[in-house]
């Protein structure tokens, strides 16, 4: 079985995609697969094979969402933040008492760099009903850090039920009812619930060498909950997406999304080089060049992805009822063959007004003898690269003092100030200590050491 739901991409675009999406299901033997795509905040294609209950599903079919619940939880932790609640250099135990978890802080448990344990003590939490906040907090004594926090990346589980009750003891109610008020009701979110409703998919284990299924059980996590808890839909994932691209509306800032989808850590696994890292609480990938944010999720009977190209801002949506054997090639296949068939089209150019300030110092410049190039930008926004060769290259803020930040690369945070003479002529730019001149060490300017009397020279 079948359905398109949406068709707002071109004819041959969807019977690509549903081709692709056909094979998947076909050849990973899923008892049911859903899968959209989105750009520019809306739902553009969506498609599903298989059944769930003897029907096609569609883009409101819901599933279990597993680890991309930890998303929800970390902007509710990052709001926490924002309100000056909490400060993510924090140590947990701070907020939470008697528990010691090793010193860790509230970013190294977002970034899964606390060392903590990966999973329970107990039976497999994803497969058994889960107990209350005292049941784990037992298990969080100093046998639980496995890892000095900070040392490397350790994906733990345990670690986003430490941060649920985090928020539940802060905002004095159930984490996924403060999920709820903040995230999913202003964002529209209405069939994303932390248990299952109707219609949505069973979740099964494939047996590996005949084609038969094994239902998967299904359960409250209790405090387990806020590593896996969720169920939601294409549809409704579909806007999740659209915000991981930028479109926040008034859940979150801007410059906090962007905090979130900084690396924090690389996994970097041994047998080979590293493609992905870890934000504050959201997946990244670096894939040939090209960034990645999201985030997979996986728990018996489901797999789910959610990944959002962070150059195009397109993103992508798979969810299956079935505990293993989704290709990793899917998602981001979808994404290229959207990509290829219909591209994004660079904005218009526009002329746009540039203060004279600014275009006093656009053009050339040099750090030493090496030639730089300062360029204004649309949004009022400068842009310092290499002229002849690469460079540590940033684009800087404009501040109200005459100042400009640094937003990017080695310069983050970093300061670049105009040095006029007496009579206002600009004479150099200083950036971090570094001089930058007109001509190559010029001699009028403050060169840090001073320029050799003599001059250049064969």
């Amino acid at each position: 079985m079948e359905i398109a739901v949406t068709d707002a991409v071109r004819p041959r675009t969807a019977e690509r995609l549903l081709n692709r999406l056909a094979a998947e299901q076909a050849d990973s033997r899923l008892p049911s697969v859903a899968a959209g795509l989105v750009r520019d905040g809306t739902l553009v294609w969506s498609a599903a094979r298989g059944s769930v209950d003897g029907s096609a599903p569609t883009a409101d079919t819901q599933y279990r969402m597993g680890s991309i619940t930890k998303t929800f939880v970390a902007v509710c932790v990052m709001r926490l933040r924002d309100e000056g609640r909490l400060a993510l250099t924090d140590r947990i135990a701070d907020h939470l008492p008697g528990t010691p978890l090793g010193g860790a802080t509230i970013a190294q448990l977002l970034s899964h760099a606390a060392g903590l344990q990966a999973e329970t003590d107990g039976p497999w939490w994803e497969r058994t009903a889960g107990g209350d906040w005292d049941s784990l907090a037992v298990q969080l004594g100093d046998g639980a850090t496995r890892h000095r926090p900070g040392s490397r990346f350790h994906y733990s589980n345990v670690g986003f039920g430490v941060l649920g009750e985090l928020i539940a003891r802060m905002r004095r109610t159930s984490w996924d009812d403060a999920v709820r008020t903040e995230i999913l009701d202003p964002l529209g979110m209405r069939r994303t619930t932390t248990r299952p409703v109707a219609p949505a998919a069973r979740g099964y284990a494939v047996h590996p060498w005949a084609d038969v299924l094994l239902p998967e059980p299904e359960h409250d996590a209790g405090a387990m909950a806020p590593a896996g808890q969720l169920w939601s839909t294409v549809a409704d994932l579909s806007r999740w997406a659209a915000f991981l691209a930028g479109d926040t509306a008034d859940v979150l800032s801007a410059d906090t999304l962007a905090e979130m989808t900084q690396p924090q850590m690389v996994d970097d696994p041994p047998e080979a080089a590293w493609q992905a890292g870890y934000g504050l609480g959201i997946q990244l990938w670096n894939l040939d060049g090209t960034r990645y944010a999201g985030h997979g999720g996986s728990m018996p009977g489901f797999l789910a992805v959610i990944r959002v190209d962070l150059s195009t801002r397109d993103g992508v949506i798979v969810m299956t009822n079935n505990t293993s054997s989704l290709g990793r090639d899917l998602a981001p296949d979808l994404l290229a063959i959207l990509a290829a068939e219909e591209p994004v089209l660079p904005d218009e150019w526009r002329p746009s007004p540039v203060p004279g300030t600014t275009l006093e110092i656009v053009g050339p410049w040099y750090w030493g003898p090496a030639p730089l190039l300062v360029k204004a930008l649309p949004d009022g926004w400068l842009e310092i690269g290499g002229l002849t060769g690469p460079t540590r290259s940033a684009k800087f803020r404009p501040n109200a003092d005459g100042t400009w930040t640094g937003l990017s690369g080695y310069y983050a945070g970093e300061t670049l100030r105009v040095v006029r003479t007496d009579d206002g002529t600009v004479r150099h730019l200083d950036l971090a200590s570094f001089c930058f001149t007109r001509t190559p060490y010029d001699p009028a300017a403050d060169v840090p050491g001073g320029v050799d009397a003599a001059g250049w020279s064969a």
